[in-house]
C-alpha cells in the first residue's frame, strides 16, 4: 500500500520576487546538509481516515508550532518521491512574519546498531527563502510542487 504525505507551502509576493516558507529536516541524516534538505513542511496520513488538506493543515501545525496561515488552500498537485510515496502539496499565502517555532520529535537509534535511541525534532528550522534558492535547497521529488507554485501564482 503506497504512502501517503501532505503539507503546505506558504507563499509571499514582493518587488524582490516570489518567497517560500520551508523546513530544514531534523535529525543526524540532515545536520551537516542544505542542499537537497529540506522541505514544505508534511507528514504522513491514513487516506481513508482524514482528507489530505486537514492532514497538511495539522502537520504544518505540528511540524512549525504556527498556525497554518488563514487563507485559501491552493492545491499544487500530488508528486510521487523515489521512496514510492505520494506527497500532495497546498499553498497558501502569508506574511513574511510567519515564522517557525517549535516541532514536533521522533526517536531514532543513532548511531545505527548502537542500541542507542535518541529524540531529534523532525524539523530543526525554517526560513523564508526566495523560489530560486528554494529550488537548490528542496528536495528533488518536490521540485515540481515549486514549479506548480510559479505556474499557479508567479
Amino acid at each position: 500500500m503506497a504512502v501517503h504525505a501532505a503539507g503546505i507551502l506558504p507563499f509571499h509576493k514582493d518587488d524582490e520576487g516570489l518567497w517560500v516558507f520551508i523546513v530544514h529536516m531534523g535529525g543526524p541524516f540532515w545536520t551537516r546538509r542544505d542542499a537537497a534538505s529540506w522541505s514544505l513542511a508534511k507528514g504522513v496520513f491514513d487516506p481513508d481516515r482524514e482528507s489530505p488538506r486537514d492532514a497538511a493543515r495539522r502537520e504544518f501545525e505540528e511540524e512549525t508550532g504556527a498556525a497554518v496561515p488563514e487563507g485559501e488552500l491552493i492545491d499544487l498537485g500530488e508528486v510521487r518521491l523515489s521512496s514510492g510515496k505520494h506527497v500532495r502539496g497546498f499553498a497558501v499565502e502569508a506574511p513574511r512574519s510567519l515564522a517557525f517555532v517549535s516541532s514536533n520529535d521522533f526517536d531514532v537509534e543513532w548511531p545505527p546498531r548502537s542500541g542507542i535511541v535518541k529524540t531529534y525534532p523532525e524539523v530543526d528550522r525554517a526560513e523564508w527563502v526566495l523560489i530560486d534558492e528554494a529550488r537548490k535547497r528542496v528536495v528533488k521529488g518536490q521540485l515540481p510542487l515549486l514549479a506548480a507554485l510559479e505556474r499557479l501564482v508567479g
